[in-house]
């Protein structure tokens, strides 16, 4: 997974103030595939991203492209 991504995925998560079991519980995951995403062991799919991109109030270009 790319860095930026992993790093823009938790900067976002705590610049709205939630913690990984918030957004996982929003997403309907478990918190361990949540962490695994910003720690870059897997990758979140298509649904999953626009859904984050819905949480974070981001598009999903900025998420995966911006450094933030």
């Amino acid at each position: 997974m790319d860095k930026i991504f992993c790093d823009n995925l938790k900067y976002l998560r705590k610049d709205i103030g939630l913690t990984q079991k918030q957004v996982a519980e929003k997403l309907g995951v478990v918190e361990s595939c949540y962490a695994n995403w910003e720690q870059g062991r897997t990758e979140p799919s298509i649904a999953m991203l626009r859904k984050l991109s819905k949480i974070l109030k981001v598009s999903i270009d900025e998420m995966i492209n911006n450094s933030i």
